[in-house]
């Protein structure tokens, strides 16, 4: 016993080795029983704290990381400062989600605010992750934009709509009062956007007033109702191209959204009758409904809609819906307070419905009216309008093959206030047709516009000058191919009084018919778009300027081949106030430029030279003198300009826009 305690680790008793040849075999040796009577040196607690030994892993210090999302939460909801909350949100994804669906009403409030210092834990691997695929965002950016109603607003598009980026917003704008705007519009690339992103904005936006979601398949009326829920401020909603929502989130929104102003709905397939119903039962604010290619929208959802908020609906947008008479006799009756009303691409309206719409006595308050491709608008339902509507002061009219000279005439006589006509692609009005309008406006009509009508040709007819329209300031002839000299005269006798002028695309006049018609504009023209009249030369443009130099501001010669330099003269010593000339493939030179840049008195902001193959670099310097006062120049397809002449001209003009 006495050699046992002795024992020194020599080699007198083990000499420097194992009693077992394999280490492991010591065990058996150490777990024998009681009656083993030998000391053997722990060799095992050695190895494992032995500073060389680098098996296992070293222990890490406490993090709060392991902590589940119901600790967390508890944690975040704590920190009273927008600066802390943004500080945790940009750690990792996770504490950003968690932070995104904390609520207003959630957050704890206590005297002294937690303070979180150096000793937060830096991004982890789901923040790296989330930068290298372009998710995470910097919350700081998140509340930098500002719309003209002085509250945040956000707009997002493509790939930089996801639910990430939603969270972020919802964390970054909460200290500042919440977001107020938000519009995203997605596209092919847009899938990392679901109903989660919207709940992120329910709880941390709940002063959002205005929502636009735009070709969005993934978000439907979970997170709809989720932003019913959290946010009851919103007046306005815009859903577009949106199939998966139903009238299920639709309901949500007009029973939890009572200032709810304005509802746009486009092309969203499943959403019906209602929604409407809804929206005019709950929504005692609402003045303005866009309603376009709904199919499930028929006569009951616009019934209920009218008869219930009729009486504060101002402005309503029908169009491509499934409606037929029954809608437009509603809207006749209901309509009290209308005001602006478009109606477009109903196909199962009849001539009856127009008609009742207009003998409803409804739509005393009308201003303004568009009725475009409706096949059963005729003239009878065009007079009962005019009737119907004495107030109306704006009209359009496109697409309506029924309607004829009659229906124009009669309409306007009826409706005794109108102050501007539109008429598109109306075939069936003729020269007969202007000339009945102009007589028979009562002297208030001031904007006239015809565009693509084919019907308009020049008769062998003197019309009688009885009376004269001198309250017409603005005239618009477009791409009426049948109309020369002899009805634009007639007009021309008819309206001394013009202002604003546009015969763009009339090949038909010339020189003779556009002579008389400008001198008899004894007003002064201000505006004068003469695009696409090939025929018209040099000896219309000097007239223009001596007769209208002191009030023409902007001058439109596009494509009037036989213009030259001759006209550009004649403007640079009579037009005091020109701001935009387009002499744009005209026959003008170099020398025509050089005039118009040595003229003191003129100070054009957008000139255009485009297509003038007679321009070269010799007109640099002459566009350099333009360039003090120009904001936009376009010298596109001037193939006598070189490349290196268009660079100097880019670096010289820096502060103008210019085309190229």
């Amino acid at each position: 016993m006495s050699q046992v305690v002795d024992f020194s680790g020599d080699n007198s008793f083990c000499p420097s080795a194992f009693l077992y040849q394999n280490p492991k075999e010591s065990s058996q040796f150490l777990s024998l029983g009681s009656h083993v009577n030998v000391y053997f040196t722990p060799r095992k607690r050695s190895r494992i704290t032995a500073p060389f030994i680098v098996s296992g892993e070293p222990k890490q210090k406490p993090s709060i990381e392991i902590l589940p999302d119901e600790c967390l939460f508890e944690v975040f909801r704590r920190l009273e400062g927008g600066q802390e909350r943004s500080a945790c949100a940009s750690v990792s994804k996770r504490w950003l989600m968690l932070l995104s669906s904390i609520c207003k009403d959630e957050i704890c409030t206590t005297k002294e605010e937690p303070k979180i210092g150096s000793d937060l834990p830096k991004a982890d691997d789901s923040t790296k992750k989330a930068e290298e695929k372009g998710e995470f965002i910097d919350l700081t950016e998140e509340c930098q934009e500002t719309d003209s109603h002085g509250y945040l607003s956000r707009s997002l598009e493509g790939k930089k709509a996801s639910d990430v980026r939603l969270a972020a917003i919802s964390v970054g704008t909460a200290s500042r009062g919440g977001l107020g705007k938000l519009s995203i519009r997605g596209n092919s690339s847009t899938r990392r956007l679901t109903n989660l992103g919207l709940k992120s904005i329910s709880r941390g936006c709940p002063s959002l007033k205005v929502l636009s979601l735009w070709n969005l398949s993934s978000v439907g009326d979970e997170g709809l109702s989720e932003i019913a829920k959290g946010c009851r401020s919103l007046e306005k909603l815009d859903l577009s191209h949106c199939p998966a929502v139903t009238d299920k989130g639709l309901i949500a929104i007009a029973m939890n959204c009572p200032n709810l102003t304005s509802v746009t709905l486009e092309s969203c397939s499943n959403i019906g009758n209602e929604s409407l119903k809804a929206l005019g039962s709950n929504c005692p604010n609402l003045k303005c409904v866009t309603l376009k290619n709904c199919p499930l929208v028929g006569d009951q959802g616009i019934a209920s809609l009218f008869t219930s908020a009729g009486h504060v609906l101002a402005k309503a947008n029908l169009q491509t819906l499934n409606i037929s008479d029954v809608s437009l006799a509603v809207i006749g009756h209901y309509g009290t307070a209308m005001t602006d009303l478009v109606l477009g691409g109903l196909h199962n309206v009849n001539e009856r419905g127009f008609w009742v719409m207009g003998k409803g006595q409804g739509l005393q308050n009308m201003k303004s009216l568009t009725i475009t491709s409706c096949q059963g608008v005729s003239d009878a339902g065009l007079d009962a309008i005019g009737r119907g509507c004495p107030d109306l002061k704006v009209f359009r009219l496109r697409k309506c093959p029924l309607v004829s000279d009659n229906g124009v005439v009669s309409f306007v006589r009826a409706a005794a206030s109108l102050e501007s006509l539109h008429l598109d692609e109306s075939h069936r009005i003729t020269q007969c047709g202007i000339y009945g309008v102009l007589t028979n406006c009562g002297g208030k009509l001031k904007a006239l516009d015809l565009a693509n009508c084919l019907g308009i040709r020049d008769v062998d007819f003197v019309f009688p000058l009885t009376s004269f329209c001198n309250s017409l300031r603005s005239l618009t002839i477009r791409d009426c191919p049948g109309l020369g000299n002899s009805g634009l005269g007639m007009v021309g006798r008819l309206c001394p009084k013009l202002t604003h002028v546009d015969l763009s695309g009339l090949k038909g006049i010339t020189d003779a018919g556009v002579l008389p018609f400008v001198q008899r504009a004894d007003a002064g023209l201000v505006k004068l778009n003469l695009s696409g009249c090939a025929n018209l030369t040099d000896n219309v443009v000097v007239e223009i300027a001596k007769v209208h130099g002191e009030t023409l501001e902007v001058l439109n010669l596009d494509g009037c081949r036989f213009v030259t330099d001759v006209s550009l003269m004649a403007i640079a010593k009579n037009c005091l106030f020109m701001s935009e000339l387009d002499v744009s493939q005209c026959g003008i030179t170099d020398y025509g430029i050089a005039v118009l840049a040595r003229a003191e008195q003129l100070s054009l902001q957008i000139f255009s030279i485009a297509g003038c193959s007679l321009v070269s670099d010799k007109s640099l310097s002459s566009l350099g003198m333009l360039g003090k006062s120009l904001l936009g120049l376009n010298i596109q397809h001037c193939s006598g300009l070189s490349y290196g002449a268009v660079n100097l001209l880019l670096e010289k003009l820096w502060r103008c826009d210019i085309l190229s």
